[in-house]
């Protein structure tokens, strides 16, 4: 099941692993395998971002406003399930080609220079797998994003929305992605609360 991802200029980007994703997000938290997902990720942003991810795609007619969210979401995924219209598919010759651009250079190589090439790929890949899996299987990596949103939502008084998008130099509908999506998917429960007289707030429950 391909992984979906929206870029920060509102482009949906298609990729074979949920892994290769994130790898490729400056906010991978912003994917989604489902419309439910996509909804869910929708909720949080600002409607113009919706608006946007939606005029992006071919096959749709142009809108100017979106009244239902969670129908836009469905018609989107449905789209992109039924043709694959997004720029990974452009991106997938581009990588092709310079896979077959280094095979040519390797050609002309000594057998040497391949045979160690060859080794380093394959000492490389196992190391990828398991640092994968570190990360799905116990706490978030440390000096992550994760990791630190964590520790600002541990605090007694949690952390307002302003603090995260300064700290972590993210926008407002970033976080609010963040808390609906990542932190969801890696089972923290955040708490969302608005103190009287304050601003929205999230921490983590002792």
């Amino acid at each position: 099941m391909k992984t979906y991802i929206v870029t920060e200029q509102n482009v949906v980007v298609a990729f074979a692993t949920p892994e290769a994703a994130a790898a490729s997000s400056a906010t991978p938290f912003d994917t989604f395998s489902n419309a439910e997902e996509l909804a869910q990720l929708a909720t949080a942003w600002p409607a113009e971002r919706l608006l946007a991810v939606w005029n992006s795609l071919p096959g749709l007619t142009p809108a100017t406003e979106i009244k239902d969210p969670a129908k836009a979401a469905k018609l989107i995924f449905k789209r992109l399930d039924k043709d694959g219209a997004t720029p990974a598919r452009t991106k997938k010759p581009k990588a092709e080609r310079k896979a077959k651009g280094g095979a040519q250079a390797a050609k002309g190589a000594p057998a040497k220079g391949k045979a160690s090439k060859k080794t380093s790929a394959a000492k490389n890949a196992p190391k990828g797998k398991k640092s994968a899996k570190a990360a799905e299987a116990g706490a978030p990596r440390e000096g992550s994003k994760t990791a630190q949103v964590v520790a600002m939502l541990q605090r007694k008084n949690g952390a307002t929305i302003t603090e995260i998008m300064e700290t972590m130099g993210w926008q407002r509908h970033t976080v609010r992605g963040f808390m609906a999506g990542a932190m969801k998917k890696a089972g923290y429960a955040v708490e969302s609360f608005k103190p009287e007289g304050g601003e929205r707030s999230y921490r983590l429950p002792k």
